[in-house]
């Protein structure tokens, strides 16, 4: 039987997991676990505004390991747009996708769960609010883009803080 070319190409620069094995990221799956939208003065929220209303955006990412080498990375998404007593939507969307990650160091883990795997659901996850929006009667809301690396490197910096004050 005749080997796929992926299997005989050596990777970019030749570099090699310490076992041989090539490294190798795969999405084995994507889906929705949790979605909602909430317009909830519709049809009054819907009429024209002298000003944009603000919009409040959060992003977390989370990651568990389901099986060897397979992984569930979720990236919630919530949005709320209005001012301090009205909303005019209110939307929250839990995206999930399991990832097959073969072949890294282990030091590169953490990274792969928390940076490059929400960096490929990210699109997704966006079009879906986008449209949900668009279908509520508002514009669609285009989230940009997020810096996952960052968001990582604040996480743990915080957490070594929060360490730092435990040993304390």
């Amino acid at each position: 039987m005749a080997k796929k070319p992926e299997e005989t190409t050596p990777p970019a620069g030749g570099a090699t997991a310490g076992n041989g094995a090539q490294p190798s990221l795969n999405v084995l799956a994507q889906y929705i676990k949790d979605f909602s939208f909430e317009n909830p003065g519709a049809p009054g929220s819907l009429r024209g505004r002298d000003k944009a209303p603000g919009i409040n955006i959060n992003v977390n990412v989370n990651a568990n390991p389901i099986a060897e080498g397979e992984f569930d990375v979720t990236l919630t998404l919530t949005a709320r747009a209005g001012g301090e007593k009205d909303v005019l939507f209110n939307v929250e969307l839990v995206y999930g996708g399991v990832f097959r990650i073969q072949g890294f160091p282990q030091e590169h883990m953490l990274p792969l769960l928390f940076i490059e795997c929400p960096r490929l659901l990210f699109p997704f996850a966006r079009q879906i609010i986008a449209d949900a929006t668009r279908s509520g009667g508002f514009p669609p809301l285009m989230i940009d883009p997020i810096d996952f690396a960052q968001m990582f490197q604040k996480r743990m910096a915080e957490e070594q803080s929060k360490a730092k004050v435990q040993v304390s």
